[in-house]
């Protein structure tokens, strides 16, 4: 790969600027005022790496990035790593499912919750009297008194969700 050399880079920077404002003329009067400008941003850019130097911070980062790739392909100590890398980041996540799935010790010894409060699952009625006494006969069921439930239905009634 070449190496980076300043005096060819700037001739070759000012002419993309340069048809990068040219562009950007033609676009500003077909398309409008905020293509145009858009067209100006962009264009300026070339110019802007070679004068701060940043350009040539990018053109070895394309370059180290490129022999990277180039010895990739043929290095079998790169492929070993990459394998590696894929078996450590199965083991990783195989871990993240296999913590999941182990009760605590605390979910072990839960205590039954009492008749009538909210559960994950919802109210646990007392027995099947108390469940028969909750439902009104007019169809719908009643939620148990919560402040939570009171702010869900207040918003969606807000929003028209009945």
């Amino acid at each position: 790969m070449p190496t980076y050399d300043a005096s060819t880079l700037l001739p070759l920077c000012a002419g993309l600027t340069l048809l990068g404002l040219i562009g950007s003329w033609f676009a500003w009067r077909r398309r409008g005022i905020a293509a145009g400008t858009r067209g100006v941003a962009w264009s300026l850019l070339p110019v802007s790496l070679y004068m701060t130097g940043l350009l040539k911070v990018l053109w070895e980062v394309v370059r180290s990035v490129v022999s990277w790739a180039a010895h990739l392909i043929f290095s079998p100590t790169v492929w070993a790593g990459v394998a590696l890398f894929g078996v450590s980041v199965v083991l990783y996540v195989v871990s993240g499912v296999a913590r999941g799935r182990t009760p605590k010790a605390s979910e072990k010894k839960k205590p039954a919750s009492p008749a009538g409060e909210l559960t994950a699952t919802g109210p646990a009625p007392a027995s099947a009297a108390t469940a028969q006494a909750a439902k009104p006969s007019k169809g719908k069921a009643k939620q148990p008194e919560s402040s939570e439930f009171d702010e869900i239905e207040d918003i969606l009634k807000r929003h028209g969700i009945n």
